[in-house]
């Protein structure tokens, strides 16, 4: 077992390489790596799917996914609304119920106390209290004493339990990556501008370089930022947008007039060589040293 002591240095600090050293031969402690170019999905595939958009869109703030992929999702998530929802209203309606029934109940223990009071008046009218009076059944499942028993082979009935109530589910369908409120219409039509080499016969999908910016032909990648254009949907860099487009706020292609709005930066996917997205460092815990 390595310690300082036994290391081949005369000081008297307990060096960072020492404890790396130690924390490795020991087998404990936290494993630390960053994720490569490899482990990172590419700026042109869907956030759901980590493959190729054969149909692109994106949402306002530059996530890009694929059309069939997000209706998807939205419609599983529509789904989960409405079973959640019909759970909630079964719910709320056997609550009524009981708020009925323990209504009617209180009037009835009400009504049976307003006549064991005329029947006592009564008799002592009459004379009638030499004897002993009848109590009537004695047995505890009489009048509504059944209702309120508890029932302890039942979880949700015994008398510590509390009843688990469910919320009423909101509505609101949520974007699976920034967390924002997401709907249909604000999905915007995606256009690549695949890379034109009469030479490279191979498929789209196996090429390295895909695609090229729409004014410039500058090839697109991880380390290269991008944005999209809204009115057309076309995709150009960074570059291109802050050196031609924001000068006049033209589309470079059409000329319609731009507002800044519809300049949309697109969510890279990042690589593991620069801070392009968060979380680019995975960690791994091992187990610690039993005593």
């Amino acid at each position: 077992m390595t310690r300082h002591g036994k290391n081949c240095t005369a000081g008297m600090v307990y060096t960072y390489a020492e404890r790396q050293k130690d924390a490795r031969q020991s087998g404990y402690g936290t494993d630390k790596i960053r994720t490569s170019k490899d482990s990172v999905k590419e700026f042109d595939c869907c956030c759901l799917t980590l493959q190729p958009c054969r149909n692109p869109v994106i949402t306002p703030d530059g996530w890009l996914f694929d059309k069939e992929a997000i209706l998807e999702y939205i419609i599983s998530k529509k789904n989960e609304i409405s079973r959640k929802m019909k759970q909630y209203e079964k719910e709320k309606k056997q609550e009524e119920l009981e708020l009925e029934e323990l209504a009617a109940a209180e009037q009835r223990s009400e009504l049976r106390k307003f006549e064991g009071q005329e029947s006592s008046i009564i008799s002592k009218r009459s004379g009638a209290g030499a004897g002993p009076s009848e109590a009537g059944s004695v047995s505890n499942m009489t009048t509504d004493k059944a209702r309120k028993l508890p029932s302890f082979w039942i979880p949700s009935l015994t008398p510590a339990a509390k009843k688990s109530t469910i919320k009423k589910p909101d509505k609101t369908i949520f974007c699976p990556m920034s967390g924002k409120p997401l709907r249909v219409k604000d999905l915007i039509p995606v256009v690549f501008t695949p890379v034109s080499d009469p030479d490279d016969k191979a498929a789209l999908i196996s090429k390295r370089n895909r695609f090229m910016c729409r004014v410039t032909h500058d090839i697109l990648g991880n380390t290269v930022p991008a944005a999209v254009l809204k009115p057309t949907g076309d995709v150009v860099t960074m570059e291109c947008v802050e050196k031609l487009i924001r000068k006049d706020m033209r589309h470079p292609v059409t000329g319609v007039p731009l507002a800044e709005s519809d300049i949309i930066p697109l969510q890279m996917g990042g690589t593991g060589f620069s801070g392009t997205n968060d979380q680019l460092a995975a960690k791994g815990a091992r187990p610690v040293a039993q005593v």
